[in-house]
Parts: C-alpha cells; structure tokens; sequence
C-alpha cells in the first residue's frame, strides 16, 4: 500500500500557472515553486533568499494566495497575495509557534491563526 508523500518530499512541478490556474487548496503529489507562477513579483520570488530556502505555493485564503519560504515547522516567511491586486500583499514571519505579520485588517498579529483569518475576513471582489 503506498501513500502519498509527505510535503516536503513531494517534488517542485516544473510546470507554469498563471493567477487563475493556481489550485484553491494544497496539491498532493507537487509542490508549485514561486518561479512556477507566471504573474509572480520579485518580492516574492527573493522571499525566501533571508533564511536560504525554496518559496513554495501552498493555497488560496479567500481573495489571497499563500506562499511559504521555509518548513512548515521551523523558521518560515509566509506571503499572502491579492490575487486581484498583486502589489497588495501581507507577510508573515514564523519561528517555531512565534510570529508576527500585519494583516489586512489593519492589526498586528502574533498568531498565524489570527493573521489567517484576517485574510480570510478580507472581502473578495467580483
């Protein structure tokens, strides 16, 4: 019986998605580098260039896309795009179960949850 691999097993896609394309939730059998997003920005593309790790799209959080440079435990530098705005953008640095990042509703937050849900709070637009 096999199963899937485990996250950071799972091989960069040498593959190319623009906004659209880019799925809502993780994939499973891939991993979708930065330079794999057609429409990707330079701050994002250096993101992880601070602590020497790969950028890597994790999902979609309401109207934003999720990137993370680092593991998911550990030192890690989330970014979260506005898929309708790509200059609008909100990071997060996390170590270990601390951070801090400031979200769209104006607040710094020190939890990853609270700065989530802020994304996720943010109206989408049509």
């Amino acid at each position: 019986m096999s199963g899937a691999l485990p996250p950071s097993e799972r091989p960069f896609t040498d593959d190319r998605y623009t906004t659209a394309e880019l799925p809502d939730t993780p994939t499973r059998t891939f991993r979708i580098p930065a330079r794999g997003w057609a429409e990707s920005p330079q701050e994002l593309l250096r993101l992880g260039d601070d602590i020497d790790e790969p950028v890597e799209y994790k999902r979609r959080i309401g109207r934003f896309l999720l990137w993370r440079a680092g593991p998911p435990i550990g030192r890690a530098i989330y970014l979260a795009i506005d898929a309708a705005e790509l200059e609008r953008h909100y990071r997060f640095d996390l170590d270990g179960r601390t951070g801090r990042g400031w979200g769209p509703d104006g607040q710094e937050h020190v939890r990853f949850r609270t700065w989530k849900e802020s994304l996720l709070a943010e109206p989408t637009t049509q």
